[in-house]
Formats: structure tokens, sequence, C-alpha cells
């Protein structure tokens, strides 16, 4: 006993100060593996356990946070956008790595002011010595609700904004027979995939977390209506997905928007108030039925099951031709009533008889 008790003061008084000064940079290897990296390959559960902010009737009053923020697990964070600031009440996902970070999504305002969107996620950024974690930025489709934000992040250090248009994503990740195949960002110990799902816009991406097993659809899937611009390019992309996922595990499939309340009625389009909003995550289940529902999709508008799919340019054409229909109506009551009157006038019958 008490040689081994004068072998440890040995050994402290040789390495010790070693380890004071090794502790910082230990403790943070530690920090970016634990946030990083799966336990023996498992899935690193999160919690959903959150209640979104309803936003509110009258927007004068409304005192909420401009940004919503939900840590789904140590190194994985959801944020929501306002709906006040901004109607489409916009979910980024911001993902942490031991090397990297990814912002999927900016959201739909361009004024720090209004939405300081950059700002909240540099403070949910670990640090690294005296900088942040480096920061990717991606975006599930090019549509200004999903990009505004860019703004705010292109002049800052470590940050890289990854295009939106076709082309530009093409190039950015590698893919080699668009809309096909799949790429793979490394965060260091995380790994995200990323595949076409072309449809609801030419150059939308769904991204796949393999640390999480949670799958980020943007505007492809989501609790509100799904808007298809292109019903073949949709149906090959839900089939595309369901390969992917069929041996993979899926914990949530987290959307862009929520736009029905809890019993699956839609908000009017421009709410900013979402009383009992419906769940933002679904099911793997529900993503099975989704090629089911673009079979039933009739071009137009079509409500099957939980899913409402309309294409937006369709209705809006569809909307318009009744609107001048009804117009052409009423000017021909209009004509029709004049040219009565100037008949019985010419017949010498009194006006109201």
């Amino acid at each position: 006993m008490v040689k081994r008790h004068r072998l440890d003061q040995l050994l402290a008084s040789r390495f010790g100060s070693f380890r004071l000064r090794a502790l910082p940079f230990c403790v943070f290897v530690l920090a970016m593996a634990a946030l990083a990296a799966p336990i023996n390959g498992q899935i690193v559960p999160g919690s959903m356990d959150v209640r979104w902010n309803a936003g509110s009737e009258d927007c004068k009053g409304n005192s909420d946070p401009p940004v919503q923020v939900h840590r789904y697990e140590l190194s994985t964070l959801i944020l929501r956008q306002n709906l006040c600031v901004s109607f489409e009440g916009n979910f980024l996902y911001l993902l942490i790595g031991s090397q990297k970070a990814l912002l999927i999504d900016t959201g739909a305002v361009a004024d720090a002011s209004k939405m300081p969107v950059a700002k909240t996620v540099l403070e949910l950024l670990p640090s690294v010595g005296d900088a942040k974690t480096p920061l990717l930025v991606v975006h599930t489709h090019g549509h200004t609700d999903h990009r505004d934000g860019d703004a705010q992040f292109t002049s800052l250090p470590g940050v890289e904004v990854a295009p939106f248009d076709v082309d530009g994503v093409q190039k950015f990740f590698g893919f080699k027979a668009w809309p096909n195949g799949t790429t793979r960002i490394d965060l260091g110990g995380r790994i995200v995939d990323v595949f076409p799902v072309p449809g609801h816009h030419r150059a939308h991406l769904v991204f796949y977390d393999e640390r999480t097993a949670l799958l980020f659809t943007g505007d492809f899937l989501l609790p509100g209506r799904l808007l298809v611009e292109d019903t073949e390019a949709d149906k090959a992309s839900a089939a595309r997905v369901i390969v992917f996922v069929r041996d993979r595990p899926v914990s949530h499939v987290l959307g862009a928007h929520i736009e029905k309340d809890e019993n699956g009625e839609l908000f009017d389009w421009g709410s900013t108030y979402h009383p009992r909003e419906h769940r933002l995550e679904l099911t793997k289940d529900d993503l099975l039925q989704l090629p089911g529902a673009l079979d039933a999709f009739n071009g137009v508008y079509t409500r099957r099951g939980n899913f409402v799919m309309m294409n937006q340019n369709r209705v809006l054409a569809a909307e318009a031709g009744a609107l001048l229909v009804f117009l052409m109506l009423v000017v021909w009551g209009i004509v029709w009533l004049l040219q009565r009157c100037r008949r019985r006038k010419q017949a010498g019958v009194p006006v109201g008889s």
C-alpha cells in the first residue's frame, strides 16, 4: 500500500501539470465526439415535447420571440419563425457535428432586425477557440420563404451558403445523374444523406440525418398543403424516397410548415394565428402513403386521407376563370337590363310598370 501511494505521488508530480493544461482540450474533444457520434451505432433519441407559439389574430400585441428554439437533442435544434413576422411560420433545422454544423433553410425574412436567424444560430453553435464551429447553410429548395434569410449569413466568417438553383445544386453536392442518386455531407462523426425530390420545386432536396434518423422534407411532405408543380416528377420523387427509407429507421418526418389544426383542417392561407395546431412531426407510415395519394391527384386539387394536394398555378387559373365568367355574366346582365329598358321606352311603356 505504501509503495502504491508513493507511485501515485510520483505520477502526479510528473504528469499532473500536463493533465491540467490538457484538460480544456480533452473536454472539448470529448464534448464534440458526444455531440456527433451515436453510441455503438444506435440512433440518438430526441424529444418533440414542445408547444409551438401560435401567433396572434392581432399581431400588434404579439410578444413571442421572432425565433422559437427547441432542442430536440444535444446537437439537433429546431427553429420556428414567428407567425406574426411571417405567416409562413417556417421551420429551420440546425445539426451540429464535431467539425461542422449544418443549417437547413434560412426562412422567409431577410431583415435581421425583424427575424435574427443568423444571430440565433451563431449563439447556438459551439465555440472552437475564439471562433464558432464552421457552418454550412443549405436549402430544401429555392422558393423565397426558404432562402430570404441567406442575406444574414453571406458575409459571416466561417459560413458557407450553398446555391439553390438546379445547376448550382448539382455542382455543389456532386450529383452525377440528376435527379437520381444520393450524396453525403460529413459534419464530423455525423453523416447527412442528401437526395433530390423535384416536383414541388425543380431543385428540391430532402435530408436524412443518420445520427437521429430524422428526415427533413421541406415542402415535399408536411402537415398542410402539398403544392405539386410537376405531378409526374413528384410521383417519381416519392418512389425514390420510399426506396431510400424502406430499410432505414425514420424517427420523424419533419417538414417546413404547419398549415393544419389538430383535427386536420387547414388554416386560412395567410393566417397569422394557429390555435390548436397540428403536430409538426409526421411518421414513416405517412411517407409510405404518399405515392398512393399522388396517384389519386387530379392535377388541380385533391383531398385524400390526410393529404391535401394542389397545383397552385392551376387553382389560381381556375379561380381566375371562375371570376372572369362571373364578371361576364354581370356585364351581360347589365347590358340586357339596359337594352330592355330602351326597348320599353321606345314602345312607350312607363318605367317600372
